[in-house]
């Protein structure tokens, strides 16, 4: 990914989707207006956050991309494996430009698709044979429940995408250094994807975004505790795409718990910060 600045806002930006010339940013949490712990691109009206600088914030970022909250649509989660086809139809029906799934896919040009995100994993895609895009939201629920496998098989149906044509890219989410869960997620988890992503380590130590480092007890220094399981969501979300045929997965890496001071982490924070926004759009 390369990371662009425009004034106070930072956003990335996939190498393969700006190769093709896809309209899209993953923006971080730098450049808004927001205060306190949404402080201060919080994209997300139900995290506490004030209706206007939310409001605001979206504004600003759409129109970095040179787009619009008049021609933008955004999702309710449902936290499943729901995938809505949208068009430039569901701005007259939906109210505040809100529709309720995981996943939206469009082939309408000029149409805004935003999802917001503070520690799942957020999945682009574009097929440049059929012309469509999508934007998928792929948190441990959304990969138990296949959410990037049936976005891949919503865009056959709808448009006669090729999996092998689809791009695809996983942006920042919680590393898998960060990312500990109980035992039954972490059975569930690596139940719905091939690849094996389940770490164990010892308590209390991991080393930098991505590396998980067991500990070893040493005399004197006997180590205490049950191993955790850490997921790699990462690598759960690449497996997904794979195992659907995508041709092209580029996975960012980065890891949002690590570092607060650009990314929205519901871990990292306890629960009381923002969202950060994802937007893709067909010129």
């Amino acid at each position: 990914m390369q990371r662009l600045t425009h004034r106070a806002l930072a956003y990335y930006q996939f190498d393969a989707l700006r190769e093709a010339n896809v309209n899209h940013g993953v923006f971080t949490r730098l450049g808004g207006v927001s205060e306190g712990p949404w402080a201060s691109l919080n994209m997300s009206r139900s995290t506490g956050d004030a209706a206007e600088p939310v409001r605001e914030n979206r504004r600003r970022a759409l129109d970095v991309l040179g787009l619009t909250p008049e021609r933008s649509l955004t999702s309710w989660l449902v936290h499943g494996n729901h995938v809505r086809v949208v068009s430039r139809d569901d701005l007259r029906v939906a109210g505040a430009n809100d529709v309720h799934a995981d996943a939206m896919i469009t082939r309408d040009r000029g149409l805004a698709l935003t999802l917001r995100f503070a520690d799942c994993a957020p999945a682009l895609f574009y097929d440049p044979m059929k012309g469509a895009i999508g934007i998928a939201h792929a948190g441990w629920r959304g990969i138990v429940n296949g959410v990037l496998i049936e976005t891949v098989r919503a865009m056959q149906r709808a448009f006669g995408s090729r999996p092998q044509d689809i791009i695809a890219g996983i942006g920042p989410c919680i590393g898998p250094a960060k990312f500990e869960v109980g035992e039954d997620v972490a059975a569930q988890i690596q139940a719905a994807v091939r690849a094996p992503v389940v770490l164990r380590m010892e308590d209390g130590e991991t080393k930098g975004q991505g590396e998980v480092r067991p500990v070893t007890s040493s005399p004197g220094h006997p180590v205490i505790g049950k191993p955790k399981p850490r997921v790699d969501l990462w690598a759960a979300a690449c497996a997904q795409l794979e195992a659907a045929g995508v041709g092209r997965v580029e996975v960012a890496a980065i890891c949002t718990a690590s570092d607060t001071r650009e990314w929205f982490s519901h871990r990292a924070e306890q629960g009381k910060t923002g969202r950060f926004g994802v937007i893709i759009a067909l010129d």
